[in-house]
């Protein structure tokens, strides 16, 4: 596996022999400082009885960083970094704070390796809910679930599937607006996707979703957008934008009910405006199945329960 050459020799022969036989089942690497390294596994955790050290945690992080960690201190200040394949490291330690944000993580003391994956089909259990035949287009969707629950996993087939058009359902192709702050959907390197999400799409990588938006709806025209992780109030503000504009919009965001999200006062007033058609929650307990389905009620302005 690709992401183990980002960790000292000594830990990558460690979990190799540990899970030699287990490696597709590989969804995090958890390093804290003087703690064992944990691996969580599709079946359940590993714990490798070695005491992780800070010089384990600073070669990874070269590692990671191309030797060159000043160059990623954006991304590290953000709380982790993304790396080839679209893997992210998660970053935790000592916050240095300059004009109430942070400016810099010191003393870092542990890294958490999620796993990305490509699973090819996986959106296929939505698609008749998101996709619009009729007009060759999209629902405006928005897809929630825990961390982890496979909503990013689910989003980049998402893409591939309406950018390169289904067959079985007629559907053509349609061009799709690719936001990538953390480049985690498409996983850009020196330009090119690593993760397949079809022929006709405009990717944005590295700046803020919002920016992101109103330069894909004037520069790209995009049938649809999609951006993962929603949620502020400028995020809600482009959306609204993206939409009034004429485009479709698939989006993901935290929480595992509808109580959940309006708890969220974005996301609340997102829902609030009726232009979300589709509301899919994922099941955190079994990743990437689909626990509940709400459609907007045009007449009523209220979300239904689809029995699935």
């Amino acid at each position: 596996m690709s992401i183990l050459k980002y960790f000292p020799n000594k830990i990558e022969k460690l979990i190799i022999t540990e899970i030699s036989d287990k490696m597709d089942m590989l969804e995090e690497i958890r390093m804290r400082a003087l703690r064992p390294i944990i691996l969580k596994l599709t079946e359940g955790e590993k714990i490798i009885k070695y005491d992780v050290t800070r010089e384990d945690i600073l070669n990874c992080m070269q590692s990671i960083c191309e030797n060159s960690i000043y160059s990623y201190q954006n991304q590290i200040v953000s709380g982790y970094v993304t790396i080839k394949g679209g893997h992210r490291v998660g970053i935790s330690g000592s916050c240095v704070i300059e004009n109430q944000r942070v400016i810099n993580v010191n003393y870092i003391y542990s890294l958490n390796f999620r796993i990305a994956r490509e699973i090819l089909g996986c959106s296929n259990k939505i698609l008749t809910d998101i996709i619009n035949t009729e007009q060759n287009t999209v629902y405006n969707t928005l897809i929630v679930s825990s961390p982890g629950a496979g909503k990013t996993t689910i989003l980049r087939d998402l893409i591939r599937q309406i950018s390169s058009g289904i067959k079985e359902m007629k559907f053509k192709a349609i061009n799709v607006g690719v936001v990538d702050e953390r480049g985690e959907i498409s996983a850009l390197y020196k330009g090119v996707p690593q993760n397949d999400i079809g022929i006709k799409v405009d990717i944005i990588e590295n700046v803020s979703k919002d920016v992101a938006m109103k330069m894909l709806i004037r520069s790209m025209t995009p049938k649809v957008i999609v951006a993962d992780e929603i949620g502020n109030s400028k995020d809600i503000e482009a959306i609204n934008y993206a939409i009034c504009s004429g485009s479709k919009g698939i989006f993901t965001a935290h929480g595992s009910s509808m109580f959940d999200i309006t708890l969220n006062p974005m996301i609340k007033e997102l829902i609030s405006l009726n232009i979300i058609e589709r509301i899919i929650f994922l099941d955190e307990n079994k990743k990437g199945n689909i626990k509940e389905i709400y459609y907007l009620d045009k007449k009523s302005k209220e979300y239904i329960l689809k029995e699935i």
